[in-house]
């Protein structure tokens, strides 16, 4: 059993300090049993946090560093992350319930991110635009100031990476929540922080209950920016709160994204897509593939081969799974677990067949055996709504319209696929698709380069790539009349 430090704290202008609002326990999902407790922040320490943050927007210590001194600190904290997996990885496994190779992973994925924006901090460029030889104009981009990101559950650790990273390489300074069922290895950006010599106050980070610490940063008045990530009754929340002070949104709202499989498909190679794309860290991923839309004629041998696929992984505790493989670990907590086994035991009500899983493991913990639903229709609450589990819907289709329209007949739109080898057919189906990111032959393709975002009830903004750059800055418009 890996040690674990009994009790953390937050960190607010440079410094680890407690909360107003005692401490919370932090469960491990494989046992359902606490073994660590967080500083729980109130209202107060969010007015501290933003105070620190904003001191030091308005110093200009930070934005007004060269941007390429700027960038080589954000890269510094991303090796300072990488250096440390060995001791990060085995904590968020404990507070997040993945396999140890998962949370491996997660952790090189949050590296990747400072290094792609310290990289860029230095691209971030306006332009001249000619008015004639009596005018010189330019354009700046200067940072928003103070961005509060509210951080999921799902992917502590990466999804903090990916929006701090950017917001910290424009010279924004940072207020984070972190989520509350797995805050721990946030801790380790501080230290990060601490270590590469970032200001004081670009970078604060507490734990609080989002109806108090989450709903009191949303509304600050002195909060430029917001990033959010979560459900869309939150993200309504939030932007309602944000519109109030007239403070831009970046919404990520989850999806119910559908894999498009035709009868020219390579199905085998299909089957490792599956795999990643819903039983990845037990489906609690916002573009998991927890639909796969297929050709009537290939469908009953895809199923059994889906089936026989979710049948193989191993289930247990992420501890126990070092190195990568077919397995799988609990899910987050006994609210998440109970959620997503009573959407199954619905779409059965409604007319789904059970192909394999589908039930709690009797065992300890938050644990759901790998799922895979056939006979599923679009009009299921099942193909409606987000499971955010290891449960795969499986719908058929007749022809290519009929595909494109099932794919579009959710008000989500994060991602989605099409698997085929009929290019004509890819590029039509790109266009057709109501998605913010289209993947061909290979679901999760793409990277930290690649913008992310949805469209419809799955948000608005764009995450990673250059573009999430501008998430953080405002353009400034400066006209000369010369003489």
């Amino acid at each position: 059993m890996t040690d674990v430090p009994g009790y953390w704290q937050n960190f607010i202008d440079g410094s680890f300090c407690d909360g107003g609002s005692g401490r919370l326990a932090v469960l491990d999902p494989a046992t359902g049993e606490p073994f660590a407790e967080q500083a729980l922040a109130d209202a107060k320490d969010v007015d501290r946090a933003v105070a620190a943050a904003k001191a030091l927007s308005d110093s200009g210590t930070w934005s007004g560093l060269r941007p390429v001194e700027r960038g080589r600190i954000v890269r510094k904290m991303g090796d300072y992350i990488l250096e440390r997996i060995d001791e990060i990885a085995p904590i968020l496994t404990r507070e997040a319930g993945k396999p140890l190779w998962e949370a491996r992973l997660e952790i090189e994925g949050a590296a990747r991110y400072f290094e792609y924006y310290g990289n860029q901090a230095e691209t971030v460029e306006g332009r001249s635009i000619p008015l004639g030889q009596s005018y010189f104009d330019f354009t700046t981009h200067e940072p928003f100031g103070v961005s509060a990101q509210i951080i999921p559950w799902n992917y502590p650790m990466e999804m903090t990476a990916r929006s701090l990273s950017a917001a910290l390489a424009v010279g924004c300074s940072v207020v984070v929540k972190t989520p509350e069922l797995d805050p721990l290895t946030n801790r380790f950006f501080a230290d990060a922080a601490l270590a590469c010599d970032l200001p004081k106050g670009a970078l604060n980070l507490l734990c609080g209950l989002g109806k108090d610490a989450g709903a009191a940063l949303a509304a600050h008045p002195d909060v430029n920016q917001i990033v959010f990530t979560g459900s869309v009754a939150t993200g309504i929340s939030i932007a309602s709160a944000a519109a109030r002070n007239v403070v831009p949104c970046i919404l990520e709202l989850g999806g119910k994204s559908a894999a498009i499989v035709h009868d020219d498909a390579d199905l085998d190679a299909f089957l490792s897509d599956v795999r990643w794309g819903i039983y990845f860290n037990a489906g609690q991923v916002c573009s998991a593939m927890s639909r796969v839309i297929v050709q009537e004629r290939v469908h009953d041998r895809l199923v059994d081969g889906i089936a026989a696929m979710a049948e193989g992984l191993e289930v247990g505790n992420g501890l126990s799974f070092p190195n990568f493989g077919p397995n799988m670990g609990a899910m987050i907590s006994e609210d998440q677990c109970q959620r997503a086994s009573a959407m199954i035991t619905q779409a059965e009500r409604e007319g789904a067949r059970l192909a394999t899983g589908g039930r709690r493991m009797n065992r300890p913990g938050y644990f759901l055996e790998p799922t895979v639903l056939a006979e599923v229709t679009p009009e299921m609450t099942i193909a409606q709504n987000e499971v955010f589990g290891p449960a795969l819907s499986v719908l058929k289709f007749k022809d290519e319209d009929e595909a494109i329209r099932i794919a579009n007949s959710t008000p989500y739109g994060l991602v989605a696929g099409v698997f085929t080898t009929d290019l004509d057919r890819a590029m039509h189906a790109s266009k057709q698709l109501r998605a913010g990111q289209i993947f061909v032959n290979e679901w999760y393709a793409g990277g930290v380069e690649t913008p992310f975002g949805g469209f419809g009830k799955s948000g608005y903004g764009r995450e990673k790539g250059r573009e999430a750059l501008l998430n953080y800055v405002q353009t400034k418009n400066v006209a000369i009349k010369l003489r």
